[in-house]
């Protein structure tokens, strides 16, 4: 009787016991106490659970022991028993990751499970660094792509990430991981040994109990085979096990689960609640301007200063003119919130808003400044564009660039700028192009584009004219991978200033480096080798580019060689400031004073003047030039006299 009793008690314990562990969230960390009482033997047949594209991604750092790097090919080549693999059932790929990213076969390279296995047992330690963020960023943009071999996402294949890793990473893994995750790719992260229990969660998928593991050592990860075993052949129902909080519905996948919402509902951007169906975003409301959702249907509205039409889909602008109480004496345009008077070309409005006045000498005159012409109280006299120089009539303009430089451009080609901005970016090197003077004997220029690899694109020698240089740049292919910026950098420095690629002793060489975000190496070494060789560095960030690894980049002073857009069609202003700054084509303080000099110290002039008075005679001189205030007193005396003698024979003319 008394072992009835003891068996029944028995009984209700394991039921209870099993009931709590039901209801328990699953540990994150597995250590050695809690897995050596599960048991490794696996199936003798793969399990045959959803497909999956399934990668695994191996730390492979010097840090790893040769006997331990052993260990983690054994347990990849369990966790394979149990995978059906195939091209219509589980596809694998593999990558291990050091100081670079090295993919030891793709989704689409085997067909069998035996032809993985045998490419498992061939890998070779890296032995080197730990890039665990670049080997995420590898994973998403090129590993699960349909041309290496994932399936399109529209079959709803599960994307699975596994990341093996036994330390800290050198470098950022938590925005790209965020970045994986909302692609769509599930993240197992396993560490072993010492490992940062935040980088680990900041990689894995949630919830972080069902997908990030710790365990002590090498020798214990083996013991998480049947752990996967169950996950991965859809031993459990995750909308079941977890606390999913989907409004609407839970519908699990492989070790992972997502919320649904019923018809008619739309799923929010916290992935769990849900929306009714907003009318105006269906697309079909035909309001020409504003379209408001009501709870049953929508409504057409128009923006302000504009009327709906009676068809209440259309708006018209409100006409502030109609009613002729404008005052304009020449012409009244209907702006967006009022009615402003305009005058016609040779005249300008006056400081009532609607008074015309004939406009000034440069306006009415045949003056013949080839860019802008710019009045004084009595006469006017022509200035330049940046990056152009007034030519001896004192009409013309000419390019700056008419020095000897070899110059190579070094432009960001990582995924986050896009195709379109990557345009914009070519379009800029071509506009700078367009203020040089490209020759063999002038200018030379060669272009890097970069991304978690470097291209030279053209070296310095290939093209002696603007117009082969920009036909060259307008064939550049984007490459849209990682951001690599040192390693350009090293490239640069050890190749594209060579003999080889048609660099020339003796003569100035500059780099022109733009980026859009941080790199994922460092750029430091690189950028001083080139600068203490005497390479000018300038530096150009749009976006979200950082500040201080610009500031390592650059020559100084910062103010002359860092440039700054908030975005890439802003870029304008970078170019403008650019040109100037490479096409300085002023002498030295001494040349100036030479007579050959005088007449490029008259041609500095611009809007800005001082008048100064000798004989009731004005002589413009620009306030800003670099030269106008370091000049000696004898120099300054040789320009004016000159210029008195040249004024006195227009006199005698007249």
């Amino acid at each position: 009787m008394r072992s009835h009793v003891l068996g029944v008690f028995c009984l209700l314990c394991c039921c209870e016991a099993a009931l709590l562990d039901r209801q328990l969230p699953r540990a994150i960390v597995a250590s050695a106490q809690n897995l050596t009482s599960v048991p490794n033997n696996l199936a003798e047949t793969p399990c045959r659970g959803v497909p999956l594209d399934f990668v695994f991604v191996i730390d492979s750092s010097r840090s790893i022991r040769p006997r331990d790097y052993e260990k983690v090919k054994t347990f990849i080549l369990d966790l394979l028993q149990f995978l059906e693999v195939g091209p219509d059932a589980t596809r694998v790929a593999l990558l291990q990751y050091g100081s670079v990213v090295q993919s030891e076969f793709s989704l689409n390279a085997h067909a069998s499970r035996a032809e993985v296995e045998r490419a498992v047992r061939a890998m070779q330690h890296l032995a080197s660094g730990t890039m665990t963020g670049l080997a995420l960023q590898h994973t998403m943009d090129t590993v699960f792509t349909e041309e290496e071999g994932a399936r399109p996402a529209a079959l709803l294949i599960p994307r699975i990430a596994m990341v093996v890793t036994d330390g800290r990473p050198q470098d950022a893994v938590e925005e790209v991981a965020a970045e994986a995750r909302r692609a769509g790719i599930q993240i197992f992260a396993i560490g072993v040994g010492r490992v940062d229990m935040n980088t680990l969660q900041a990689i894995g998928s949630e919830p972080h109990s069902e997908h990030v593991y710790l365990v002590a050592n090498f020798s214990q990860i083996q013991t998480l085979n049947s752990v996967f075993q169950s996950k991965l052949c859809g031993g459990s129902d995750m909308c079941e096990v977890t606390d999913h909080q989907c409004q609407h519905i839970c519908v699990s996948s492989p070790a992972s689960y997502r919320c649904k919402c019923r018809l008619g509902y739309t799923l929010n951007a916290d992935g769990k609640t849900c929306t009714g169906t907003d009318y105006c975003d269906l697309g079909n409301h035909g309001c020409e301007q504003d379209c408001v959702s009501t709870p049953e249907s929508y409504v057409c509205r128009c923006k302000t200063d504009y009327i709906l039409n009676l068809d209440g889909k259309t708006c018209s602008k409100v006409d502030h003119c109609a009613d002729g109480k404008h005052g304009c004496e020449q012409e009244a345009v209907n702006m967006e919130n009022s009615c402003v008077c305009k005058c016609r070309d040779g005249f300008t409005l006056g400081p009532d808003g609607k008074s015309c006045n004939s406009l000034d000498l440069c306006q009415t005159v045949d003056h013949g400044c080839e860019h802008r012409c710019l009045s004084t109280p009595d006469s006017y006299f022509c200035v330049c564009l940046e990056g152009f120089l007034l030519a001896e009539d004192g009409k013309r303009c000419r390019k700056c660039g008419t020095g000897v430089m070899d110059l190579v451009f070094i432009i960001d080609g990582s995924k986050s700028l896009g195709p379109v901005n990557f345009e914009l970016v070519k379009r800029f090197v071509n506009t700078v192009v367009d203020s040089l003077d490209v020759s063999g004997s002038g200018t030379r220029v060669g272009l890097l584009q970069y991304s978690t690899k470097v291209r030279t694109e053209f070296p310095l020698g290939q093209y002696t004219s603007v117009r082969d240089v920009k036909e060259a740049v307008s064939r550049v292919q984007y490459m849209g991978q990682g951001s690599m910026t040192g390693l350009a950098l090293r490239h640069m420095f050890q190749s594209s200033f060579t003999a080889k690629e048609g660099a020339r002793p003796g003569v100035q060489r500059a780099t022109i480096v733009l980026t859009d975000g941080r790199s994922q190496d460092d750029v430091v070494e690189w950028a001083n080798k080139a600068k203490n060789a005497g390479v000018t560095m300038y530096a150009l960030g749009v976006g979200k580019a950082i500040e201080e690894e610009l500031k390592q980049i650059a020559s100084e002073p910062d103010e002359k060689h860092i440039f700054y857009a908030e975005n890439f069609d802003q870029m304008g202003g970078i170019t403008n400031r650019l040109k100037s700054g490479i096409c300085q084509d002023e002498p030295s303080d001494a040349d100036l004073c030479q007579c050959d000099n005088v007449v490029m110290f008259q041609k500095q002039a611009t809007e800005k003047m001082i008048t100064l008075t000798r004989d009731n005679i004005l002589f413009p001189i620009n306030p800003y030039a670099k030269y106008d205030i370091s000049l000696s007193l004898t120099c300054l005396l040789e320009a004016m006299t000159l210029r008195l003698e040249n004024l006195e024979r227009q006199l005698r003319h007249k």
